[in-house]
Formats: C-alpha cells, sequence, structure tokens
C-alpha cells in the first residue's frame, strides 16, 4: 500500500458519503476520518476543530476533528452526518441527540436557535470561549479574516447588570471586536460599541 503524502490530497477530488460518519464519545462528536473533516472544515463552511491543530490551513489536515455539539445538531438537521453513539451502540436519530445535547450543554436550545440563525444569514458562527463569548462570528472564515464581532446569547427573561455590560464591552474592545447580545425569542440583536463624547 503507498503512502499519500498530504500535499497529493485535493479536497476537490475526494468522494464524501451523503452522510459524513460521526462518533458520539463522552459527550463529544468526533470525525475520526481526517479526509471528511477536512471537507467539513474548507469545504462546509468551517464546521469542527481539528484535534491537535491550533489554527488549521485551508487545505486538507491529517487529524480528526471534534464538532460541538451545536455544529453536530445543525449538520445532523441539514442531513450532512450520522452520528453514532459508541456507548449505546446505536445511531442518534436527530431527536435523540437533541435529548442528549440540552442535558449536557447549558443553554443549548437558546444557543442553537441563534447559531442556526447566524448561519442562515451567511455568517459563521465558531465557538467563542476564549473571548468569553459564545460565539466569534465570521463572514468569510477564520484564517481568512478577523472576526466581525462576539455573540452572547441571552434569553429574553435575562438580567444584565452595567459591570456586566462594561466587562463586556472593555473585552470586545482589547481584541477589536463588536459586542453583540443575542435575543433567541426574537432573534434580534443588540451591538454596543464604546463612545467618547
Amino acid at each position: 500500500m503507498n503512502q499519500v503524502n498530504d500535499e497529493q490530497i485535493s479536497l476537490d477530488d475526494i468522494e464524501v458519503p451523503d452522510k459524513i460518519p460521526t462518533k458520539f464519545i463522552n459527550s463529544r462528536v468526533i470525525v475520526f476520518n481526517p479526509l471528511y473533516a477536512s471537507y467539513l472544515y474548507v469545504k462546509k463552511g468551517f464546521f469542527g476543530s481539528p484535534l491537535g491543530i491550533n489554527k488549521p490551513r485551508l487545505e486538507y489536515f491529517s487529524k480528526p476533528s471534534e464538532l460541538s455539539l451545536i455544529e453536530a445538531y445543525y449538520l445532523l438537521e441539514l442531513d450532512e452526518i450520522s452520528i453514532h453513539d459508541v456507548k449505546e451502540n446505536k445511531t442518534l436519530s436527530p431527536k435523540e441527540f437533541l435529548e442528549i445535547a440540552i442535558e449536557i450543554h447549558h443553554k443549548f436550545e437558546e444557543k442553537y436557535i441563534i447559531y442556526k440563525d447566524l448561519r442562515e444569514k451567511g455568517y459563521i458562527p465558531r465557538p467563542g470561549l476564549k473571548f468569553g463569548a459564545d460565539y466569534v462570528v465570521y463572514k468569510k472564515g477564520p484564517g481568512l479574516e478577523h472576526s466581525l464581532f462576539m455573540v452572547h446569547v441571552l434569553p429574553h427573561d435575562s438580567e444584565i447588570t452595567a459591570i456586566d455590560m462594561v466587562r463586556a464591552g472593555r473585552l470586545a474592545t482589547s481584541v477589536r471586536k463588536k459586542f453583540v447580545i443575542a435575543n433567541p425569542l426574537t432573534k434580534s440583536y443588540y451591538f454596543f460599541e464604546w463612545f467618547k463624547p
């Protein structure tokens, strides 16, 4: 068997199944096949995070990737992936996976509404934990531009204090991004910017 050099692989030439297989292991959704992981990231709109690669290049990478639960549910709803629960040894339906995700991911439903809305508007939301937000949002994608803004999903009945707003505003300014609060009930977005009188 000939070993394939990474540079020889073109994602335009690979055959991808109708549903890319993933595995649900210990609350994580993993795409083990590096070709499929690369395809989801590069060709389908920056889905997943390659394991062990901090800033993936926009080409084939030789590692599996992890989909966030929100990304996985989005792709599952679109019928782009299948999710095999290793512990239960069965393929999960969207309803079954949603029940699991709600149980293990805080504010899953609210975050998912905003994630899906941003995707449908043509944006690319990526996990924003390192920025202290739910998402960082791109128009073209990571590696192609800096993110446009950070989104914090706040249910309509939540309270936000002045200190929370200042903290978020200062953080957003320090990383040169706009801070956005998203209301999943109305799919409304509130942008905050520093103002100097």
